[in-house]
């Protein structure tokens, strides 16, 4: 079981991972999860983005909440078991934002 996150891990965590990307672009935490919207192209480029990361999502058995409408991927990571952040949440988001080149 992952172990939740205190305000400053999660405050530490969300300043390394949104270190260099510009503000509009940012994670943010909403009540106990992260969130951020991601915008490709085209609906095929976002639909292949999901796949890469279901299989991240696979690997780290993390599943992430989230909705496809055209080219944009609303996302909602938080670490159900714990009842609010943890690592697996940060560790997710870092792929996703790998995967989709910020």
């Amino acid at each position: 079981m992952a172990t939740k996150y205190n305000q400053a891990d999660i405050e530490q965590a969300l300043a390394s991972l949104n270190h260099g990307l510009y503000e509009h672009l940012h994670w943010r935490q909403e009540d106990n999860a992260i969130v951020k919207t991601f915008k490709f192209k085209s609906f095929v480029r976002a639909f292949g983005w999901m796949s890469q990361i279901a299989i991240w999502a696979e690997k780290l058995n993390h599943h992430p909440e989230w909705l496809n409408v055209y080219n944009k991927v609303e996302v909602r990571l938080t670490t159900h078991d714990a009842g609010g952040l943890s690592e697996l949440d940060f560790k997710l988001a870092e792929k996703m934002e790998l995967f989709a080149g910020s």
